[in-house]
């Protein structure tokens, strides 16, 4: 989750327990579950596998627990060691740590041993909203895909962000002053978050040498639903993540969407 040596990891360490009741919380599982259907419709043309995946910043392993029961070899790299602890024992638990590997790294202070390889996957999901600028992240990542591999970033979508407050907050004004705000405050972390849009991230992957990159949403739905209560309701639930997965990459929904996430093949 941490991304740098200007980051304090010990808020991500403090927050773990909170972190994972998101996790298991509707519109957490919805995140993973969106980000793992997208991410299965492009790994489908690499092969069966087994692949080797990179996830950056990738926290306690909430993606790559999906990826590592699938067959396939993880390494996570993040600043965090409480949550790369906590990555090994979601692992252990599931049988899966050794197709596990745990790198206690600043993502833009990688050790030659993750730097010099390239992997069939690389995930970029928990880091470009610590980020003022997201070109750097984007040029550490893209190098460390191999030719014909896939990279997979998500970020907190901008757009979002104002009609949430129109929509959840009825709160108008806010939203008004919030259309061109790139800075908010992230609840779970306490942490500033910085705001980008698929936009703007598309146009830096394609200076950067990827192909073929798809917008998808995650949440297109979800975060416009006032009544979070009712999400815990499994039938209800069933039919949100029915609605989800299918609108993902039905445009115009990623638009609005909490989360974009983009795909895309380097070449």
């Amino acid at each position: 989750m941490t991304s740098s040596k200007s980051t304090p990891d010990c808020s991500f360490d403090a927050a773990l327990d909170t972190w994972r009741v998101w996790q298991e919380s509707p519109w957490g599982r919805l995140r993973y579950t969106l980000a793992e259907f997208n991410l299965q419709r492009r790994l489908a043309v690499l092969g069966p596998g087994p692949l080797r995946v990179l996830d950056l910043a990738g926290a306690d392993g909430g993606d790559a627990t999906r990826l590592l029961r699938r067959g396939h070899e993880v390494t996570v790299v993040d600043f965090s060691p409480g949550m790369l602890a906590a990555a090994r024992e979601r692992a252990g638990d599931e049988g899966t740590s050794g197709r596990l590997s745990t790198v206690e790294a600043d993502v833009f202070d990688l050790p030659e041993s993750v730097a010099g390889s390239r992997y069939d996957v690389v995930l970029c999901h928990n880091l470009l909203q610590y980020q003022d600028d997201p070109a750097p992240a984007l040029r550490t990542a893209v190098p460390l895909v191999r030719g014909g591999g896939v990279l997979s970033v998500m970020a907190i979508n901008r757009h979002a962000v104002p009609l949430g407050l129109a929509v959840r907050s009825l709160d108008p004004a806010a939203a008004l002053d919030a259309l061109d705000r790139r800075k908010v405050r992230g609840q779970t972390f306490d942490a500033e978050l910085t705001l980008h849009t698929a936009e703007e991230v598309t146009a830096l992957l394609a200076e950067s040498g990827c192909t073929d990159i798809e917008h998808c949403g995650i949440r297109n739905v979800n975060d416009h639903i006032v009544d979070d209560a009712r999400k815990h309701d499994p039938g209800f639930f069933a039919a949100l993540e029915a609605l989800e997965l299918a609108t993902t990459n039905r445009h115009p929904y990623p638009h609005t969407a909490r989360i974009f996430q983009l795909l895309a093949h380097v070449t």
